[in-house]
């Protein structure tokens, strides 16, 4: 392969990743002159692919919808089925699998003709499968690309968000990731009318609109978007950490409950305090339910509370299921 058709494959590769690129940001990327680039441009064009040129500061170059399938040389049976499997990998539960799936869908339908594309959406919509409608919450994969192909290109949403007690609030925001968390995902935005970074559940996010606009890089705290909505959700869910005191010896508690060192003091031979990690009270509950020797809550009040409703809930559950058929 020549240089040059490397380099048209290079640039092909650079403008199906992004909305739009300027010309210096692909001269640079390339290592040519912005001349080449424009040369190269024209070339592409040559071969069928529509690439359209802005002027102006801000302008650059995009490869328009409707474009020849990429070089992998996919015809229109092929291109539809990867993007029908891709849709159902962006919905599923494979590890790893539903975020990635979800950038080359944006990538692939940036190109899909309209005609592949009303066949895409209209095999995907008839499509029933056999096992029943997965637990809580979905996403359609539309709404996934639209805002994956924002994140991408820093473009400004203008949406609806519905809050948990389902009030309704219209939102400008600057999305910068997705964040798949099992089989919810999330947004993470600048929210430019509450000046602050936002956390948003995508099921909840309606009339996503993009606005053309495209907003200047920014990075959320702490620079990594997982671990910004990490920090935001758990802030819903007040951590507490527990004081309890444990009927059997230190060592004993350490080969039953897996604990560590600096978490456990010991009392004397039958007894010992344990304070485990901070965390929520709904999980800290449930953790200390595997807890098979007994135990006292010394602190929080709270923490007693939700243990007494929950063994009340067990008991009832174990009486009901004791009881006899009538």
């Amino acid at each position: 392969m020549t240089d040059t058709s490397a380099r048209l494959l290079q640039l092909l590769s650079l403008l199906q990743t992004r909305r739009e690129w300027t010309g210096p940001e692909l001269s640079e990327r390339l290592g040519v002159s912005a001349r080449t680039v424009r040369r190269d441009v024209e070339r592409l064009r040559g071969l069928g692919y529509p690439v359209h040129a802005t002027l102006g500061s801000i302008g650059g170059y995009r490869l328009e919808a409707g474009a020849a399938m990429p070089p992998l040389l996919l015809d229109d049976e092929e291109a539809v089925a990867i993007a029908i499997g891709l849709r159902a990998a962006a919905g599923g539960a494979v590890a790893g699998m539903a975020e990635t799936s979800v950038r080359a869908l944006a990538k692939l339908e940036q190109v899909l003709p309209a005609r592949l594309r009303r066949r895409v959406s209209a095999l995907h919509a008839a499509t029933v499968p056999i096992a029943g409608a997965p637990a809580g919450p979905t996403v359609e994969p539309g709404t996934l690309t639209v805002l994956a192909a924002a994140c991408r290109d820093r473009e400004r949403l203008r949406l609806v968000y519905r809050d948990k007690d389902g009030a309704r609030t219209r939102r400008l925001v600057e999305p910068h990731a997705l964040v798949a968390a099992g089989r919810r995902w999330y947004l993470v935005a600048f929210d430019t009318g509450r000046d602050g970074w936002r956390t948003l559940r995508v099921d909840r996010l309606e009339e996503a609109e993009p606005t053309g606009v495209r907003a200047a890089p920014r990075e959320p705290p702490g620079g990594d978007a997982a671990a910004f909505a990490r920090r935001s959700l758990a802030a819903g869910r007040p951590e507490v950490r527990p004081v309890l005191l444990v009927r059997v010896s230190a060592a004993e508690l350490a080969d039953r409950f897996p604990v560590a060192g600096h978490e456990v003091e010991p009392v004397d031979d039958r007894s010992c305090v344990l304070r485990p990690a901070p965390a929520s009270l709904e999980y800290t509950a449930l953790r200390l339910a595997f807890l098979e020797v007994d135990f006292e809550v010394r602190e929080p009040p709270e923490l007693a509370a939700l243990l007494h409703d929950l063994g009340s809930r067990l008991v009832r559950a174990a009486a009901r299921e004791h009881r006899p058929a009538r």
